[in-house]
């Protein structure tokens, strides 16, 4: 390829990593959002959350960027360009699978932690801060890795806006060159590299996170068992 063409792949390439940072960062804000009010205990709070995850997880990524792309603007007024449709829609729509992640996770914490928080008083937002979320993050990671790169592929959609990300500009390439079999095969490769290095992101900061959980229950204070017959609760008994 000549070096012009290079330089079009290359902007496909920095405009996937933007919008897969951006959408990450969205879903990341979701998913914990309405991951915990599905732990609420009001039902109205619980039913909303439940019914937003539902709707987004049952609805096409695909159809939901030409929703929010060419729907929105039409309905309320509201152009967004294409950078923020892609993320809005992207975000909100495995915002929503990873809602279901930090639901699993918060509800497979041992009960006694709870009632452990409980019997110390913590109000609801002490016992998510310092209990639950500490042990349960690190348990969201697997499946949130997984989740990232169903988000890495998932940009491809975006290129439906033309918007100029890697998939269209590979196609652009292909286009110029007639070269179909070369110019996809990098491509796979380029999405390949960058799951391969987001997987290996994702597992070195599970590993730190188990690490930091496990100190922190090593250095809390200990309480006498013919004192108290209490579990464990997050970092602060053992």
């Amino acid at each position: 390829m000549t070096s012009g063409l290079w330089e079009l792949v290359l902007k496909g390439i920095w405009t996937t990593v933007q919008l897969l940072v951006l959408g990450a960062l969205l879903a990341a804000a979701v998913s914990f959002a309405v991951g915990t009010a599905r732990t609420h205990r009001l039902w109205i709070v619980r039913f909303l959350a439940g019914f937003y995850t539902e709707v987004f997880r049952g609805t096409s990524a695909l159809i939901m960027i030409f929703w929010v792309f060419f729907v929105l603007p039409l309905a309320f007024g509201w152009q967004l360009v294409p950078m923020w449709a892609g993320t809005l829609a992207l975000g909100l729509t495995y915002g929503a699978y990873g809602a279901e992640i930090v639901r699993g996770a918060l509800n497979a914490v041992d009960p006694a932690q709870r009632d452990g928080g409980i019997a110390l008083s913590f109000t609801p937002w002490q016992r998510m801060r310092k209990i639950l979320l500490p042990q349960a993050v690190p348990e969201m990671i697997p499946p949130f890795s997984n989740l990232l790169v169903e988000l890495l592929k998932g940009t491809a959609l975006v290129s439906v806006m033309g918007m100029g990300d890697l998939a269209f500009s590979g196609n652009l390439v292909r286009l110029a060159l007639q070269e179909s079999a070369q110019i996809y095969t990098y491509v796979l490769l380029i999405y390949f590299v960058i799951a391969f290095l987001l997987t290996r992101l994702m597992r070195g900061l599970e590993h730190r996170l188990k690490a930091g959980a496990g100190k922190a229950a090593a250095s809390g204070p200990a309480l006498s068992p013919r004192r108290t017959g209490t579990t464990a609760v997050g970092g602060g008994l053992s």
